[in-house]
């Protein structure tokens, strides 16, 4: 491995042999390294794009929470006869067990 001396004199050997192209290798290297974060940019707003575009189609697939009542239906699945109302159950008093009646004040 090359000490302190040697690789100043590495350094010099590679100016004098590529010196007049070092200016055009890097413009060339910084270009390509511009180029580089581009194409990566591009693919990070594609990535976000369609995630974007996901969660917005997930969105306007989801039924309105009020529209989802639950509704008791109206036929009988097995028969198509229309089902009948079950009646309010009588309320008692749990100390006589009489039916209490209901009264507004």
């Amino acid at each position: 491995m090359p000490q302190g001396a040697e690789w100043i004199v590495i350094a010099a050997l590679g100016l004098l042999i590529f010196g007049k192209r070092l200016p055009e290798v890097g413009r060339s290297l910084g270009k390509g390294i511009v180029e580089f974060k581009k194409g990566l940019k591009g693919v990070q707003d594609e990535v976000t794009q369609v995630d974007e575009d996901i969660d917005h189609q997930a969105s306007k697939r989801l039924p309105d929470p009020a529209a989802t009542v639950a509704e008791k239906p109206k036929f009988d699945p097995y028969t198509g006869k229309p089902m009948e109302e079950e009646k309010p159950k009588p309320k008692f008093d749990p100390y006589t067990g009489k039916p209490v009646e209901e009264t507004t004040a």
